[in-house]
């Protein structure tokens, strides 16, 4: 069977592939910067990537977001070839897992202290508000292995199955999108929910939304 897209990759002239990964280069050290800037990261924690084409760009292992440039961003082929750059993030196999199984171009995996805090204590982050529908279904947990391991990638590929964000347990919280812009406010959207969660738990016992009342939400999202 024909890959539909490879006629218009064979198309694709050297200076418009060039282009293209010179922004997804850019577009890393901006994710980058926005998780610092936003609380989500502390000191060199969580990492980024843009796919373009059979490339992802990925932010570079131990440096400061602040102090990132686009020369230092690492790339990668699908298969985990190193194409130059700086010395990829340790959690490069997550994100090529990622890619693999979904239609994501962008990953975006920080350390928000909500996120985190509650992947200790649930399996499955409770539907406290409809926007987790947003996020394909309640964000569940991933069971813990150790960071930059292929049993880690694994054990978050298997959480995300119809879904599009997903908590990862004593560590953090992973998002993907069809753009930068969208992994992003996905991953900050699961920092928000568990935020929520942990705030209504320390108000009493938060009522949680039944699988008909997220149903509704799935539907009138459609008609929007």
């Amino acid at each position: 069977m024909n890959d539909p897209g490879s006629a218009s990759r064979a198309q694709r002239s050297p200076r418009a592939e060039t282009s293209s990964l010179a922004a997804a280069k850019q577009a890393v050290v901006d994710l980058g910067r926005r998780l610092a800037a936003d609380g989500l990261v502390v000191g060199t924690a969580g990492n980024v990537s843009v796919r373009t084409g059979e490339l992802v760009a990925v932010s570079p292992s131990g440096m400061p977001y602040r102090d990132i440039t686009t020369e230092d961003v690492a790339v990668l082929g699908l298969d985990g070839t190193d194409l130059g750059g700086g010395r990829p993030s340790s959690e490069a196999p997550l994100h090529l897992a990622v890619y693999a199984s979904t239609d994501a171009a962008a990953v975006v995996h920080h350390h928000g202290l909500h996120s985190a805090a509650v992947s200790t204590v649930c399996d499955v982050l409770p539907a406290v508000h409809y926007y987790v529908m947003k996020l394909g279904g309640p964000p569940r947990v991933a069971p813990y292995a150790t960071y930059g391991t292929p049993e880690l990638a694994a054990s978050v590929e298997a959480a995300l199955a119809g879904r599009t964000a997903a908590l990862m347990q004593s560590h953090g919280a992973v998002a993907y999108g069809a753009s930068p812009d969208e992994a992003y406010d996905r991953a900050e959207l699961v920092e928000w929910l568990c935020a929520m969660w942990a705030a209504a738990v320390r108000l009493g016992d938060p009522r949680v939304l039944d699988d008909a009342e997220l149903a509704a939400v799935v539907r009138r999202m459609g008609e929007s």
